[in-house]
């Protein structure tokens, strides 16, 4: 390269200095020299090569002495550049008649190494101006200039702020500069997570470059300036029972690790770590909690709702009651929110709350009362009343002629509980009927009948005992050949046949009362006659029974 109209070599540090030289090989050259000179302009020589000999010659100069290499083009190489390397070198060609020089400049670069933070605090505090650290690039030629940056942006000095001092120091023996750079910085709490770094820059033989220290982050100190309370629960809600964690913090570096927690109900703060807990809450921890630092100095508050549910159900448990008496039924609920209530009766959900102003034998069976708070998970209550309805037998006695008019069906409905058990006599002999059929037992009601074809009028009866009484109902039965009014059944007993509709009983009775004067006579000598042999004969009628029952399963037809 030709810098201000002279050829210069630009040399790495510690690499071979190879310098052409710039004049061309004259015709008759006789031999040529290199020499340097010396600061206050006097040469020195030390390379001579003789064009007709072929041979070279190395001056004795203890500064390249074994360095140097002189080829048969005049090309001077140096080995190991050094920075007093760094001189005017002149080539010189000698003929007969002239001689010819021309200069070099040999300029030498040195890369200093990586910089490095040295001497770094340990800790930084806020609103303090202190020594962060040394950042320090060595062997460095020629000298560099150091950068300091926060976050990749440059760090200007400001007073009482930023305070940089950069100190150069080269080494005599080598030449080479150590550049150190020291920053006093007054941080502030968004310093934290910083990342400091310096960068040297340096000359090379291409041009300006630059190095970069490893980044460092500091811990810094501040104080606390706000302490936030929290309530640390696994659920959205709390109710009674929860277990309660409060934590408090403070956003100063370190952090603080007492405070006073102020609970409701109590005058003085309680000392403790960040975090303090109540267990098995109950609903008068409803309030405002609050935490403070040791010193009483910034606080914070928040509120808790300790969520509760009561359900008192009256009565409840068994209760026995008697049929047609009133029961009040009541389930109160109280709550820290508006709760859900509803009734189940029998594992069936009700929909409308029990009443009973006049229990009956289907009022019975098992309620619950249940109610829950939808927004608060697991808080439901329920209590139960299982109600008995008690009742003495209550007796009602039909009989049917069959409509094979062979036999007679006599049924005995009975309400009652506990279910009474129900027995057939026949009056004036006592014999007792074993063969009556019953229905289901629902809602405290059931039948039982008996099929007979008396052949004189008999008298039976029904008795029905259970553990609060015993009833007898008794009921007169004319002969099968005697004509007789029917008595309806009861059209509520599911089991039962239906009775003879209107038409029939009003053509029963005009045909009654067109045959009674013919037959009045007749009818009460044969009444009169059966009635002392009826005793003798229940017994065989009762035998016909079943045979009457075929009679009439065979018979569907309506009575004329």
């Amino acid at each position: 390269p030709l810098a201000l109209g002279l050829y210069t070599v630009n040399a790495i540090y510690g690499d071979t200095i190879i310098m052409p030289c710039p004049l061309e090989v004259p015709e008759g050259l006789m031999f040529g020299k290199w020499k340097y000179e010396m600061p206050n302009g006097s040469p020195v020589f030390i390379a001579f090569r003789s064009s007709t000999k072929k041979s070279v010659q190395y001056d004795d100069v203890p500064d390249y002495k074994d360095r140097l290499s002189l080829s048969e083009n005049y090309t001077l190489s140096i080995k190991n550049a050094r920075i007093s390397d760094e001189k005017r070198f002149v080539c010189m060609l000698v003929t007969e008649d002239d001689v010819s020089e021309e200069p070099t400049i040999v300029k030498v670069f040195k890369q200093p190494s990586q910089p490095e933070i040295l001497h770094q605090a340990d800790l930084l505090e806020t609103e303090k101006l202190q020594m962060l650290g040394e950042c320090v690039a060595r062997d460095s030629y020629p000298e560099g200039n150091v950068t300091w940056y926060k976050n990749g942006r440059i760090l200007q000095p400001v007073e009482d702020v930023v305070v940089i001092n950069l100190q150069k120091i080269v080494d005599k023996s080598t030449g080479l500069f150590t550049m150190t750079s020291s920053l006093q910085y007054m941080p502030t709490k968004e310093d934290a997570d910083a990342k400091f770094s310096c960068i040297v820059t340096y000359y090379g033989p291409s041009g300006q470059k630059t190095i970069q220290s490893e980044p460092i982050v500091f811990d810094v100190h501040y104080p606390t300036e706000k302490v936030t309370i929290q309530v640390l629960s696994q659920s959205r809600t709390i109710k009674e029972g929860d277990n309660i964690t409060l934590k408090c913090s403070g956003n100063g570096n370190p952090p603080p690790q007492e405070f006073l927690f102020y609970i409701p109900g109590e005058t003085e703060g309680i000392r403790s770590s960040d975090t303090y807990v109540m267990t098995d809450v109950r609903r008068n921890a409803t309030g405002e909690y609050k935490c403070s630092l040791t010193d009483k100095s910034m606080m914070d508050s928040t509120t808790i709702t300790v969520h509760y549910l009561d359900l008192q159900l009256t009565p409840s448990g068994e209760v026995t009651k008697q049929i047609g008496e009133a029961l009040p039924v009541s389930c109160t609920i109280s709550s820290s929110r508006n709760a859900t209530v509803f009734w189940i009766k029998d594992n069936t959900r009700m929909q409308t709350s029990p009443s009973f102003s006049s229990l009956q034998y289907q009022d019975a069976g098992n309620y619950v009362c249940e109610t829950t708070l939808q927004e608060v998970e697991g808080l439901r209550k329920r209590q139960t009343l299982k109600l008995i309805v008690e009742g003495k037998p209550q007796i009602k006695m039909t009989k049917k002629t069959n409509t094979n008019k062979m036999s007679k069906t006599i049924i005995c409905h009975v309400e009652g509980f506990p279910k009474p058990a129900v027995q057939w006599t026949v009056t004036g002999t006592g014999s007792i009927i074993n063969k009556a059929k019953e229905t289901k037992y629902v809602n405290g009601k059931f039948a039982s009948k008996i099929i007979i074809a008396p052949e004189e009028n008999v008298t039976l009866t029904c008795i029905a005992e259970n553990e609060l009484e015993r009833t007898v109902t008794s009921m007169n039965v004319s002969a099968i050949s005697i004509p007789e009014y029917d008595e309806p059944e009861d059209r509520t007993d599911d089991n039962s046949e239906k009775v003879n509709d209107q038409a029939k009983l009003i053509v029963g009775i005009v045909v009654g009362l067109l045959l009674v004067a013919l037959v009045a006579g007749v009818v009460y000598w044969l009444y009169v006659k059966k009635s002392k042999t009826a005793s003798k004969h229940v017994d065989k009628d009762l035998g016909n029974i079943e045979e009457n029952k075929k009679l009439e399963e065979n018979n569907h037809k309506s009575e004329t």
